[in-house]
C-alpha cells in the first residue's frame, strides 16, 4: 500500500458482546439413615468441588470477557464517535425518540435501534454521531482533512466511486493491522464484509452485511413479456437453465423484435435499449473479463475485444439498439417505458422509481446472457465495485475502539439475522413477481471488481455507439487511459 500522498485523481459490532456464562450448582437432598447421610456428605463435597470449579471458571471469563472489553474500552473523557455521510442515518445521540426518523413505519423495529443507541454508548463509554456533510462535502473532507493528519470524522460512508480511488491513495486504515483476528470484517463476516479494492495486502474499505446487501446494487436484464410473446419467443429464463442462453441467442431475439410496425421506413421497435454504463458491466462480466480489476489494465485483451464489438454491431450493423440520445442521458435508461424497447437493463431502484407508470405489459427479469469466453458456472454478474462502503480514515486515534463501537451499533439485532433480513418488502415490491426476485438474488451471489467507470478515464463512448469509432479503435484510443489512470492509484 502506497504512503499518504496529494490525491489529485479523488473524483470525486469487532461483536464484543462478550458475555460471561453462568455456570449452574447442583443441590443435594438429606435423608435420616446413615448410609443416606454417607451419601449425601459424599454428594456436597462433589457439589462444592464442581462450584469451586464452576466459579474459577466463570471468573476467568468474566476476566476474558473485561481484558477484551477494556482494550477497546474509552477510559476517562466521553468520545464522541463522529461518522461522515452525505444523507441523514439514523440513529445516533443527538435523537431524542424514534419518530426523529422521518420514514418511520415499524415502530417495533425502529425502538430496537433507536435502544441500541443507548447500550452501546453505555459500553464503550462514548457518544456515536452522524454528520450529514452532502455529497460534495464529503469528497472534500476526505480530501483534506485525512491529508492534513486530522480526520474530520472517525469513519466515512463513501460511494465505492471515490472511495476506492482514496483506499488505493492511502487514505484508509489496513483494518488487517489494527484489528484482531477475530473481528467480524476479518473473520465471520456476519455484520461486516471486506470491500474488494484490487490489492491482497489488507483490509482498507468494509460493507455493512445482510440480505439486502446481497440485493444491492444488482442489475438484470428485463424484456416487454408482450413483445416475446407476440412475437412466438421462447422465455429466456427457460433457455438460461438449459445453458442456452447466450449472446448468439439473445442477438436472434433482438433482430426478430426490431420491427416497424407501420412500414413507413422507420424502425418503431427496438431489441435494446439502456444505458452504456450498465451495459458494458453486463456484458465484460457475462464474457468472464473485467477492464480494469488490477494494476494492468484489461482493455486491449481479446476477451474485452469481444464485448465491444458486440456492441458495436448492436447500434451500427444490425441496428437492433434504440439509438444513443446524447441529450437526454435519463431517456436512455427509460426508453422501454413507451413499449418500443424489447429487452433493457433495470435495477431495483429503476423499478421502484417507474412503479406508479401504467406500463401496459407485463416486466420479466432474466440473467445476462453467456458470452462466447463466458462460462455460465462462474461468471461474476454484480459489479462489486460500485455502492457504498465504510472507512476508517487514515490518522484516526484508537482505531480499534472506533471500529469496535461501529460493528456493536450495526449489531442493533445481536446476532438474529432473522430479525436483521425479516423484512425485504421494499425489494420484494420492485421486483413485482417471485420469480424476478429469484433472478435478482441469484444476481448478487456472485460480484467482480472492475473500476474501469471509476478511473475518471473520459472514454467517449458515445463514438462507439454511433459508429465514429471501431470496436478496435475504440479500445486502441483507450487502453492506454485505464493504464495511466491506474498507475496514478496503484504505484
Amino acid at each position: 500500500m502506497k504512503k499518504m500522498n496529494k490525491f489529485l485523481a479523488l473524483g470525486l459490532s469487532v461483536i464484543l458482546a462478550v458475555s460471561a456464562t453462568a455456570c449452574g450448582s447442583s443441590g443435594t437432598e438429606t435423608t435420616t439413615t446413615t448410609d443416606a447421610e454417607t451419601d449425601t456428605t459424599e454428594s456436597a463435597a462433589e457439589t462444592e468441588a464442581e462450584e469451586t470449579e464452576d466459579a474459577e471458571t466463570e471468573e476467568a471469563d468474566t476476566e476474558e470477557a473485561s481484558d477484551d472489553t477494556a482494550s477497546v474500552y474509552n477510559e476517562g473523557e466521553t468520545r464522541t464517535i463522529k461518522i461522515g455521510t452525505w444523507y441523514d442515518h439514523y440513529y445516533d445521540s443527538t435523537n431524542e425518540d424514534i419518530y426523529d426518523d422521518p420514514s418511520v413505519s415499524d415502530e417495533e423495529l425502529a425502538q430496537l435501534h433507536f435502544d441500541n443507541v443507548k447500550r452501546v454508548e453505555e459500553k464503550y463509554n462514548v457518544k456515536i454521531e452522524f454528520v450529514n456533510l452532502t455529497w460534495d462535502g464529503i469528497q472534500e473532507s476526505i480530501n483534506t482533512s485525512i491529508l492534513s493528519g486530522k480526520p474530520d470524522c472517525d469513519i466515512y460512508e463513501v460511494d465505492l466511486g471515490f472511495g476506492i480511488p482514496a483506499a488505493l491513495n492511502g487514505y484508509a486504515t489496513n483494518l488487517e493491522e489494527v484489528l484482531p483476528a477475530d473481528a467480524d470484517v476479518l473473520s465471520d463476516h456476519m455484520v461486516f464484509q471486506p470491500s474488494d479494492i484490487g490489492l491482497d495486502d489488507g483490509t482498507y474499505l468494509f460493507t455493512t452485511y445482510s440480505a439486502e446487501t446481497l440485493l444491492a446494487n444488482t442489475y438484470m436484464l428485463a424484456y416487454n413479456k408482450q413483445l416475446l410473446d407476440d412475437a412466438g419467443l421462447e422465455d429466456p429464463n427457460a433457455l438460461y437453465e438449459r445453458g442456452e442462453w447466450t449472446w448468439d441467442k439473445w442477438r436472434e431475439y433482438m433482430i426478430a423484435l426490431t420491427q416497424d410496425t407501420n412500414g413507413d421506413g422507420v424502425t418503431d421497435v427496438y431489441g435494446y435499449g439502456s444505458r452504456f454504463d450498465f451495459l458494458i458491466n453486463l456484458m465484460t462480466m457475462s464474457n468472464g473479463t473485467t477492464i480494469a480489476s488490477s494494476a494492468t489494465e484489461n482493455m486491449s485483451s481479446p476477451e474485452v475485444a469481444e464485448c465491444f464489438e458486440f456492441i458495436y454491431n448492436m447500434y451500427n450493423v444490425d441496428h437492433i439498439a434504440n439509438p444513443w440520445n446524447v441529450d437526454d442521458f435519463d431517456y436512455n435508461q427509460n426508453a422501454y417505458m413507451d413499449g418500443t424497447v424489447a429487452f433493457w437493463i433495470t435495477a431495483a431502484w429503476i423499478s421502484n422509481a417507474n412503479a406508479d407508470q401504467d406500463l401496459g405489459f407485463d416486466v420479466v427479469w432474466c440473467p445476462f446472457p453467456v458470452g462466447p469466453s463466458g462460462d455460465q458456472e462462474t461468471n461474476a454478474t454484480k459489479n462489486v465495485s460500485s455502492g457504498n462502503a465504510w472507512m476508517i480514515p487514515e490518522g484516526v486515534d484508537d482505531p480499534e475502539l472506533v471500529y469496535a463501537v461501529f460493528e456493536d451499533w450495526n449489531n442493533w439485532y445481536q446476532g438474529d439475522t432473522e430479525l436483521r433480513d425479516g423484512d425485504l418488502t421494499w425489494w420484494e415490491d420492485c421486483a413485482i413477481t417471485e420469480e424476478n426476485y429469484a433472478v435478482m438474488e441469484s444476481v448478487g451471489e456472485k460480484g467482480a471488481f472492475d473500476i474501469w467507470n471509476a478511473l475518471g478515464v473520459d472514454y467517449q463512448i458515445p463514438s462507439l455507439l454511433d459508429g465514429t469509432m471501431t470496436a478496435a479503435q475504440f479500445q486502441e484510443t483507450n487502453k492506454q487511459l485505464v493504464q495511466s489512470a491506474l498507475d496514478a492509484l496503484y504505484q
